[in-house]
């Protein structure tokens, strides 16, 4: 089954019918990803409608790469709107939400921090940090994975491109990253939540703001910090505070509160979903277990080194059908900037488009039984037999996810480390409720026990 097929010139696309001001909402909140499921009966690209926006959902990769490379005519959707309606504002000046000439700015500007030659540097801090969780889990000892891989992916990330330990500021920014995937929180009662404004004195509210100050005096102290030592320190940081005399570029503290917010919060935590799926799915998979165990101990002689990672391929497809099955980012946003045609369909300037990798990953036009955990699908062939952006967890095109080589990097040392020492015997559900918040996350603590 190909596209869907086109219509006439004008035509906006279908989709279902919806409630005065609400639109789709109510069917959203729900059941987010059940809707998703819903919108793509009615073909590949498809209209909803929520209070002040309308949005078109994509379903097939020929437009979802339309969308992620056209950067002239899809830009990202920075959520002006939700903004002005409810009052909140995250990193509006960091990487994540920025646009046109400011991003290109940045992205250029900080590119060379996330190259290859750079990342192999990072080996060594990603072997230790994670050596030292194993070692901290007693045989038997019961544990929620979800917050011990968010422990130790937040561990790496502040000393690989940070250099600080975090000692006492590890619960300031963990505090900042859980009210802040709270705050994004579309499912049930969190959705009615957030449609409150942030100036009303709900619980939720009062633990954001308490949680972003805390933070924000962590990032005032950590860029003191900086400005009070000069020339001890080569890490992101620094970079951005020594191009302070740059006359080609300067960025405000504004913009470098944001930039940490942006990789201290979003980047540990995507990272951390993907190792919590992954080890859930290996607890399940006996057979599959077995195969990575088998790589491990055949191509490595001790904890993997940058030099070992193109070898680890089982390790490498067994994350890549993780990252299928439970997108860390769930969904990406874009908007358009200009009138266009998608799928053979008008699509007014403005209108919001969403692209649910947690449906497209599941469609069985691509993938052979989708709901089953077969990592062989990501062999090269099997790969190269797929259209492009039938699978696209980091995104694609310009906006492609700067710290995508990093992560992976990070997913290959830890997944052959805790494979060689450790068994996880699964205590919660092996298909656990699934909340949309900043990444996927899974709604109830994921509890295994240690058996080393």
């Amino acid at each position: 089954m190909g596209p869907s097929s086109e219509s006439d010139d004008g035509e906006l696309p279908p989709g279902p019918d919806g409630l005065p001001v609400l639109g789709n909402t109510h069917q959203y909140i729900k059941q987010p990803t059940g809707f998703f499921d819903e919108l793509a009966t009615y073909g590949d690209v498809v209209h909803c409608e929520f209070p002040r926006i309308d949005a078109v959902a994509v379903f097939h990769p020929e437009y979802v790469g339309d969308v992620l490379l056209e950067q002239s005519t899809y830009e990202r959707w920075n959520f002006d709107e939700l903004k002005e309606l409810f009052d909140y504002e995250i990193a509006p000046r960091g990487l994540t939400f920025t646009r046109g000439e400011e991003w290109k700015r940045q992205r250029h500007f900080l590119q060379p921090m996330f190259g290859l030659n750079r990342l192999e540097g990072f080996s060594s801090a990603m072997v230790d940090a994670t050596e030292r969780l194993v070692e901290e889990w007693d045989d038997g000892e019961e544990i929620a994975v979800n917050k011990e891989f968010s422990r130790l992916t937040l561990s790496i990330l502040t000393n690989s491109l940070f250099d600080f330990d975090l000692g006492e500021r590890r619960e300031s920014i963990t505090d900042a990253a859980e009210e802040l995937q709270a705050m994004a929180d579309m499912s049930g009662a969190g959705a009615v939540e957030m449609l409150l404004p942030s100036w009303v004195p709900t619980h939720r509210n009062r633990r954001y703001k308490q949680a972003m100050d805390a933070f924000d005096a962590t990032v005032e102290a950590l860029i003191s910090e900086r400005r009070a030592n000069p020339g001890q320190y080569d890490d992101l940081l620094t970079m951005m505070l020594e191009k302070e005399d740059d006359h080609e570029y300067s960025m405000s503290d504004e913009e470098i509160h944001d930039h940490l917010i942006t990789f201290l919060i979003a980047g540990h935590e995507t990272t951390a979903m993907a190792l919590t799926f992954t080890w859930l799915l290996l607890a399940t998979h006996p057979e599959e277990r077995s195969r990575l165990e088998t790589e491990v101990t055949t191509v490595l002689d001790g904890p993997p080194t940058a030099e070992d990672l193109s070898d680890l391929s089982v390790t490498e497809h067994v994350a890549k059908e993780a990252m299928r099955l439970y997108p860390p980012a769930g969904m990406l946003f874009r908007e358009a900037i200009e009138d266009a045609e998608l799928g053979g369909y008008h699509i007014p300037e403005g209108t919001k488009i969403l692209l649910p990798q947690f449906t497209v990953h599941a469609d069985d036009r691509w993938f052979d039984a989708p709901d089953k955990f077969r990592p062989e699908r990501f062999t090269a062939t099997r790969s190269d037999e797929r259209p492009d952006f039938a699978y696209f967890p980091f995104g694609g095109g310009p906006h492609q996810c700067i710290g995508m080589h990093f992560a992976m990097m990070e997913l290959k040392h830890i997944i052959p480390i805790i494979a060689r020492r450790v068994d996880f015997e699964l205590l919660s559900s092996p298909q656990p409720e699934i909340n949309m918040e900043l990444t996927l996350q899974p709604a109830e603590d994921v509890r295994m026990r240690v058996h080393k």
